[in-house]
């Protein structure tokens, strides 16, 4: 059986590293996609290239890292050309990249912090879209190809101070809802997947403009009663790019803990 292969982005650590690893562990081909460089407008770091070439070499032959700003198309569309140059096509694509930005009223919000909680959230899922979904096309008929984003449980609910990620989240759900319904009847689906409160650097980013002294506070807001951890939220993306998930598209599910109950 001929390996399928994913292109991930946000691949340097937290949720997208965990898809990574869980795709190539049961067999599939992954170009790993991370911008691996800071962002002057985020007040926290981004993954490193250290942190995503370690991802990739984990599964030599399997995994091929690739550095990449999800706000540059250009970059995304020659992401996509390697997939196809060096594993012969594209089945899945998932967009995991995201920043956190925020801490004040929504009226206080700077013009770069939207910018980058859109041009990151949103922009990199469209960029993402139109650099993937043409390639999940050629796949021949009868076609089993998956787009999946990342939302969040924000794209659910307001949160407090953090306006500007609630809309770029709501943003990601009404692309995907718009993305599969363009797919209709092509065999290719569009789905995304909602986080609650998970044990990444995001969330460590988030306490930090809470002034919070430790994450596991997030936990009470979840009916787990405690923090998910990546891979938890990485086997429900997984399961979305595979088979059995044939029947799931235009819809959002919510790996969250229960933290929208």
């Amino acid at each position: 059986m001929t390996p399928r292969v994913a292109l991930v982005t946000g691949a340097g650590r937290g949720i997208g590293a965990a898809v990574v690893h869980r795709l190539a562990g049961e067999g599939w081909r992954v170009v790993a996609v991370d911008v691996a460089d800071d962002d002057p407008e985020v007040g926290y770091p981004l993954a490193r290239r250290e942190q995503l070439a370690e991802v990739a070499a984990k599964w030599p032959g399997q995994v091929l890292d690739f550095g990449a700003d999800v706000r540059d198309q250009r970059a995304l569309d020659e992401a996509v050309a390697v997939a196809e140059r060096e594993f012969g096509g594209l089945d899945a694509a998932v967009a995991a990249a995201a920043v956190m930005a925020g801490g004040r009223p929504l009226w206080e919000t700077t013009d770069s912090e939207w910018e980058s909680l859109f041009g990151a959230g949103v922009d990199g899922v469209f960029h993402l879209a139109r650099a993937a979904v043409p390639a999940l096309l050629r796949r021949p008929q009868p076609r089993t190809g998956r787009f999946v984003a990342l939302a969040s449980a924000a794209a659910h609910t307001g949160l407090w101070r953090l306006a500007g990620y609630n809309a770029a989240k709501h943003a990601v759900v009404g692309l995907i809802r718009g993305l599969a319904t363009d797919l209709r009847g092509t065999g290719v689906t569009a789905t995304a997947v909602s986080p609650g409160s998970t044990r990444t650097p995001m969330l460590q980013a988030t306490a930090a403009l809470y002034d919070l002294d430790d994450v596991e506070e997030f936990a009470q807001h979840q009916l787990a009663e405690r923090l998910l951890e990546p891979e938890e939220v990485a086997a429900a993306v997984c399961w979305l790019c595979g088979p059995d998930a044939s029947a799931v598209t235009g819809t959002v599910v919510h790996a969250d803990g229960g933290f929208t109950a």
